[in-house]
C-alpha cells in the first residue's frame, strides 16, 4: 500500500514539474539550447584519461548487471505468474520512467544558486552541490503546499525501496546463513526475531556508510591529484615499485562498483588457484537439478 502512495505522490510531482517548470523556463527548447556545447557529449579520451567513456559505459554495465541482484528485483520476479508477465512489466516501467523529461530542467536547478538568481539558496548549493537542483527547482516554482507534496515524494521515494531492499536482504540472511551455519533448528518466531534485528543492523550500518563516504568525499575535495597521491605513498612502504610504474599516470575513470567486481573476481580466483595448488580439501556443491524443479507428490 505504501508502494502505491509512493507512485501517486512521484507522478503527480512529476506530471506538475512537466508542466509549470519548462512553462516558467521558456520551454525544452530553450531549456536544452542553454547547455553548454561543451557540455552536450562525454569528453573524449586523451592522452591521459579516458574520461567520461569509461566512467559512463562502466556505470551502465553495473547497473544493469546489478538489476538482477536487487532483493526486491529477484523477489518480484520469483512471484511473478509466468514468464511473460516479466517483460510486460519491464516494457511499461520503461515507457513511464522514460516520460521523465523533467530531469533535463536540473541544470537550470544548479543555475538557480550559481547565477545568483535565488540567492537564498546559495547555502544549499554550496553544502550539498547539483543533489539540491531539483529541490531548489520546486523551491523557486511552487507554492509551499505543494513544495511540501514534492518534498514528500522524494522522501518516500528513498524509503520504500530502501525499506523492502533491507526486509528482503535480512531474510535472505536469515534462512540462507544464520539458519543453515548458526542455529540449524531455528522455530519461525526465531527467524522472525533475526531478520528484524538483521534488518535494523543493516539500516545502521548503512548511515554510518553513508557518512563515511561524504566525510571521504570533502577530504578528496581537498586533494589536488588524489590519485598522485596514493601513488605517491607506495615507495614509503616498500622499494620494490619502479619509478615508472608509479608515475605512468594514466587514468579509466569508472564506476567504483565495477573496479570492486573485479577485485572480487581476482581475489577469488587467486585463492582457489592457491587452495587447489596446496592440496586442501575442496568445497562440496550439493545443489542438485531436482532442487529447482517443484515436485507434488500425490
Amino acid at each position: 500500500m505504501i508502494a502505491v502512495v509512493k507512485d501517486v505522490l512521484i507522478y503527480i510531482t512529476i506530471i506538475a514539474a512537466m508542466i509549470v517548470i519548462p512553462a516558467q523556463l521558456g520551454g525544452f527548447s530553450h531549456i536544452f539550447g542553454t547547455v553548454p556545447t561543451g557540455k552536450l557529449l562525454l569528453k573524449a579520451p586523451d592522452t591521459a584519461s579516458l574520461n567520461g567513456y569509461s566512467a559512463y559505459a562502466t556505470l551502465a554495465v553495473d547497473s544493469a548487471l546489478a538489476l538482477f541482484l536487487y532483493p526486491h528485483s529477484v523477489t518480484a520476479i520469483l512471484s511473478s505468474n509466468s514468464g511473460n508477465t516479466i517483460p510486460q512489466h519491464v516494457a511499461a516501467a520503461g515507457v513511464l520512467v522514460g516520460a521523465r523529461p523533467a530531469r533535463a530542467t536540473r541544470l537550470h536547478g544548479a543555475r538557480l544558486g550559481r547565477e545568483g538568481h535565488a540567492p537564498e539558496y546559495a547555502s544549499y548549493f554550496k553544502a550539498y552541490g547539483a543533489n539540491f537542483a531539483v529541490p531548489a527547482l520546486f523551491l523557486h516554482f511552487f507554492p509551499s503546499w505543494f513544495v511540501g507534496v514534492a518534498f514528500a515524494a522524494i522522501g518516500i521515494g528513498a524509503l520504500v525501496p530502501a525499506a523492502i531492499m533491507s526486509i528482503t536482504a535480512a531474510n535472505l540472511y536469515t534462512r540462507n546463513v544464520h539458519r543453515e551455519f548458526i542455529n540449524t533448528s531455528m522455530t519461525p518466531e526465531q527467524e522472525t526475531n533475526v531478520a528484524k534485528l538483521a534488518s535494523r543492523r543493516g539500516r545502521v550500518h548503512s548511515r554510518a556508510v553513508a557518512h563515511l563516504r561524504h566525510s571521504v568525499a570533502t577530504v578528496r575535495r581537498h586533494l589536488d591529484h588524489p590519485d598522485a597521491a596514493r601513488a605517491g605513498a607506495g615507495p614509503l612502504y616498500t622499494r620494490v615499485l619502479d619509478h615508472r610504474g608509479l608515475l605512468i599516470g594514466y587514468s579509466v575513470p569508472g564506476y567504483a562498483a565495477v573496479w570492486a567486481l573485479i577485485i572480487n573476481l581476482v581475489v577469488s580466483i587467486v585463492v582457489s588457484v592457491l587452495v587447489r595448488a596446496m592440496g586442501l580439501k575442496r568445497s562440496e556443491d550439493r545443489t542438485r537439478p531436482e532442487d529447482y524443479l517443484d515436485v507434488v507428490e500425490g
